[in-house]
């Protein structure tokens, strides 16, 4: 009969620990034969292994009671399911299995192999098993025993699955990259060789024709001021890649942050007899790092007058996109992006521009560098377009929480004033603090949109505090209203200087503290 036990390395690959290993292998030296019971009796007790012994001749089946810690079914319980562990197997997984054992049944010379797929548990989890195989074969070559060592490797096999798509990553990233640079060094040489020709004639020819001379320099001046825009576009894109540019998000109102983006386009709209119409709520706050979103919005805007036709219209509007975010929407009756173009959009290694409908002309990495800024501050970008008919971008932002930090020493005093906020004003959350220090903390980590203080308080007073956040630059625009019983023209004047200009003396009414917030915040 051939004989035949895991090999060392195998077993080493098993057992780490050292002793353990050194006893084992004792035990595989006297064992006499029995070398798959004394396997089998080693991992009978491991919570990370299972063992099965098959004895081929007389059609029996052995499970290591430690088959319950891995799969959860008791060696009893799947001794009475057809194939036993085989039943666990995935289904599309049996091949491998099947295979396997046909392997056992037909190659004579087949002593010992390995075999990875995944069971389900008896609590329906799915782990992964590595199977480690050997055979005893009769003086006939035929089977007649298997031994099947049986070990978890889940966790393994996950690392591996995540090291693989990593590495697929990884390399079109690089793909990604290197198509990039080729179109990028492409763009970025091409126009000198025209440039540098025109400037040439206009050096050696003094006598030009006044429209040529005007002509060669209008080209001049518009190609340079698209290299600009390609160069100003990349080094942004590149920055946020390798987060040399950091987003800095504070409480902005959109429908000022949109009016702020249009304002600067309208000389390129009225140019083009283009009316932009904006819907935007002027109580609607956004969480975003200002000069990156307008940005964002402002290529947004550029784009859609860029491939708009003389006398359209560009509709902007923002609205509730779901909890926690908003969405701004810009539409036109542009040209619209045909089918085969629209997969280009956003794509820094398919650098996509065509000519506007008055022949503008871009950089071709506006819409990547939107995309780069919104996933920035962990929203979304898509659009919906029809050639023809025009195109309509939506991109979505964190909405700005309304966070009163509400300051004040005496409990009673700070209950009190929670819930006249809370009764009072919607969509408001008041964290309150019990004294300066512990204010600060909440600060610097929730962003708040009002602080609210008393002024005399124990070891921080209202001054300090105020000092304190106007030293940090996140807050140092954050509202202040503060509360005393103690006021005079020194403190005022503090105040004042630390740019506080709600200043409320008690006792004081509901109505006015209510209409200071309204006056800070919405």
């Amino acid at each position: 009969m051939k004989k035949s036990k895991p090999d060392k390395n195998t077993l080493r690959e098993l057992v780490k620990d050292e002793e353990s290993f050194n006893r084992l292998m004792e035990l595989l030296d006297k064992e006499n034969g029995n070398s798959f019971e004394c396997l089998n009796d080693f991992f009978s007790i491991s919570e990370d292994f299972f063992t099965r012994i098959s004895d081929n001749k007389n059609r029996t089946v052995q499970l290591s009671d430690s088959v319950k810690f891995v799969t959860g079914y008791t060696s009893d319980e799947l001794l009475k399911k057809p194939g036993n562990v085989t039943s666990l197997v995935l289904e599309e997984d049996l091949p491998s299995v099947k295979k396997m054992l046909t392997r056992i049944e037909t190659e004579n010379n087949f002593i010992s192999g390995n075999n990875i797929y995944r069971l389900r548990k008896k609590d329906n989890n799915v782990i992964w098993i590595k199977e480690t195989i050997s055979v005893e074969r009769d003086s006939k070559s035929s089977p007649a025993k298997t031994f099947c060592l049986f070990s978890e490797i889940t966790e393994l096999k996950k690392s591996e699955i995540d090291f693989e798509a990593s590495k697929e990553k990884l390399i079109e990233v690089n793909k990604m990259k290197d198509r990039f640079l080729s179109i990028v060094s492409h763009d970025l040489r091409a126009p000198f060789t025209s440039l540098l020709g025109f400037s040439e004639i206009l050096i050696n020819e003094p006598n030009l024709p006044f429209d040529e001379r005007i002509e060669y320099l209008k080209y001049i001046y518009d190609a340079s001021k698209t290299q600009l825009q390609l160069i100003n576009h990349l080094l942004d894109w590149s920055k946020l890649q390798t987060g040399k540019i950091t987003i800095e998000p504070k409480r902005i109102n959109a429908r000022e942050l949109i009016s702020n983006c249009i304002s600067v386009l309208t000389g390129a709209a009225i140019r083009k007899d283009i009316e932009i119409k904006s819907d935007i709520p002027h109580d609607v706050f956004i969480f975003a790092d200002e000069r990156l979103l307008s940005q964002a919005v402002t290529n947004l805007i550029n784009n859609s007058i860029k491939f708009t036709g003389l006398g359209k219209k560009i509709y902007v509007s923002v609205n509730t996109f779901k909890e926690g975010m908003n969405e701004i929407v810009v539409r036109d009756e542009g040209v619209g992006i045909s089918d085969e173009n629209q997969d280009k959009l956003f794509r820094i290694d398919k650098k996509f521009s065509l000519e506007g409908t008055s022949g503008e002309k871009g950089s071709g990495l506006g819409l990547a560098l939107v995309k780069e800024i919104i996933e920035k501050h962990g929203g979304d970008i898509w659009f919906y377009s029809k050639l023809g008919e025009g195109s309509e971008f939506h991109i979505t932002v964190p909405e700005a929480k309304n966070i009163v930090v509400l300051v004040e020493d005496d409990v009673t005093l700070r209950q009190l004033y929670k819930k006249m906020i809370s009764n009072l004003i919607s969509n408001f959350k008041v964290i309150e603090a019990e004294n300066g220090y512990e204010a600060m903390g909440i600060i610097l980590n929730q962003s708040p949109s009002l602080v609210i203080t008393d002024h005399d308080m124990p070891l921080m007073n209202g001054i300090q505090l105020v000092e304190a956040m106007r030293k940090k630059d996140s807050n140092r625009n954050v509202p202040v209203i503060v509360i005393s019983a103690k006021l005079n023209d020194d403190i005022i004047k503090k105040y004042s200087e630390l740019n506080v200009d709600k200043i409320i003396p008690k006792p004081f009414k509901q109505a006015e503290l209510i209409k200071c917030i309204k006056e800070s915040v919405i």
